[in-house]
């Protein structure tokens, strides 16, 4: 679970109240209360030696960590709870508000605290993809003499995000998405806790299974979620009893509630079941067919059920290439854009670029003939044909490749005219065969008729 660190932070005087949101009040205080992420919390794994402070055992020392995963899985959640270890000194910037001096004098106060106290400092840094690399090589110094412990937190891929520098001195752990088992249990925790609702509500089976659907794997958002809909719940209990007597019995939280806390109605579909892949199928059956108004309507039924819209723009991404193809090249990098974008943005704006990109590749010329290439390709292959590759084709850069014959006879096709040499190019068993047949869609009507002429001077017919 990932929090916002405002409150009940090590050495902070600031303690959770009980009018502290939900998910405030559920943050786990050991790294066993913490919910999934369990590939990361084994024993003697790098948490658990962090975690445990000054208790820790064996000759390693701490190492920094950069935790790289989708919001509400757990990165600040797991940062403060580190914290807690014994001998630490807890200091957190986001990267949105902070800058190079801010940096500077967490590093100094850090070696002042090492030297002087024996204290470790941990320096949670949120959003490090938004430091720049100078903001990113401040940060070098702390880390590499380990005047600080970095815990920094990332949505973004720390490959294309982090300076290498730092991404070599820090532990790179990958946090997977919440399930959603871990979801409901920790919706059904939070209902028990005497930290949460403390036992005054049940939830039916149903409102649970619209809360996890909702959640999206976030479990802030569930948490918050559930306070909502259980304020609505005790508010038409209110106004049954007039008198204001508390009721005996938990109270209980039904669909409806849930419904009119979110303001979103609950839409038939399990995204482990038959309902997933069936608005799925007929969401990609319907961009093949063309009929952009289906599509849209699948693409709405999927977002208001909650579906993960990361899921959805990779199957926008493959129908692009199977059933749009070279009919519109265009469509492709629609799809990858589209991805890309919504990764970025998120919900609810992302509704919009993937609306785009459906729209896009429901109207456009169709063609599969991509798709089919390579099948029939693979299927060769796999059926043992291709045998060698024929001696001109061969590298003939290293020494000896010479006098294997290789290289020789290799036309250097930009020195022929319209730079198309006359040349055998697959293996001897596969000459003459055709995998690609383009349409008369779209892009192919033209591209047919210049593979034709390209194949009668390659093949010297």
């Amino acid at each position: 679970m990932e929090d916002d660190g405002d409150a009940d932070q090590p050495g902070d005087a600031r303690r959770v109240s009980p009018r502290s949101p939900l998910a405030v009040r559920m943050r786990p205080r050991t790294l066993d209360d913490v919910v999934g992420q369990q590939h990361l919390l084994g024993q003697g794994s790098p948490l658990r030696q962090l975690a445990a402070g000054t208790d820790a055992t064996g000759p390693a020392g701490p190492s920094s960590l950069i935790l790289w995963g989708p919001p509400g899985t757990g990165k600040t959640t797991l940062a403060h709870v580190i914290a807690k270890g014994p001998g630490r000194k807890f200091v957190e910037l986001s990267a949105i508000t902070a800058g190079v001096k801010d940096v500077r004098r967490v590093m100094d106060e850090a070696l002042t605290a090492r030297d002087l106290f024996k204290t470790t400092t941990v320096l949670f840094l949120d959003e490090i993809h938004r430091f720049n690399k100078a903001q990113q090589d401040a940060l070098l110094p702390g880390v590499e003499n380990r005047w600080v412990v970095l815990v920094a937190a990332t949505t973004e891929n720390p490959s294309f995000s982090v300076v290498s520098p730092l991404l070599s001195r820090s532990l790179l752990l990958t946090l997977k998405p919440l399930t959603d088992a871990d979801v409901e249990g920790l919706l059904l925790r939070a209902a028990t806790d005497d930290r949460g609702l403390g036992g005054k509500v049940e939830l039916s089976d149903e409102a649970l299974a619209h809360l996890v659907r909702l959640s999206g794997g976030d479990a802030r958002r569930a948490l918050t979620a559930l306070e909502a809909a259980a304020g609505v719940a005790f508010g038409d209990a209110d106004d049954a009893d007039a008198a204001g007597e508390a009721a005996a019995a938990p109270m209980k939280i039904e669909l409806k509630h849930t419904e009119r806390a979110l303001d979103v109605a609950s839409v038939r579909y399990d995204r482990a079941g038959d309902q997933h892949y069936d608005v799925v199928s007929a969401f990609i059956k319907s961009i093949r067919g063309s009929d952009v108004d289906a599509a849209l309507h699948y693409l709405a039924r999927m977002l208001e059920a909650g579906e993960d819209p990361r899921f959805v723009a990779r199957r926008i991404v493959i129908s692009a290439a199977e059933d749009v193809g070279m009919a519109d090249p265009t469509a492709l990098q629609t799809a990858v854009a589209a991805a890309q974008a919504v990764q970025l943005i998120g919900m609810p704006e992302g509704r919009i670029i993937l609306a785009e990109a459906v729209v896009h590749l429901a109207t456009a010329p169709k063609s599969n003939a991509a798709y089919l290439g390579i099948n029939q390709a693979i299927a060769d292959v796999r059926a043992g044909l291709g045998n060698g590759i024929p001696a001109h084709l061969r590298d003939a850069h290293y020494p000896g490749s010479k006098q294997l014959g290789h290289g020789q006879g290799y036309k250097y096709a930009h020195d022929a005219p319209h730079s198309v040499a006359t040349q055998q190019y697959p293996p001897d068993d596969l000459v003459g065969r055709n995998y690609y047949e383009p349409t008369a869609n779209g892009a192919e009507r033209d591209i047919s008729t210049r593979l034709e002429r390209l194949r009668k001077i390659i093949r010297g017919k």
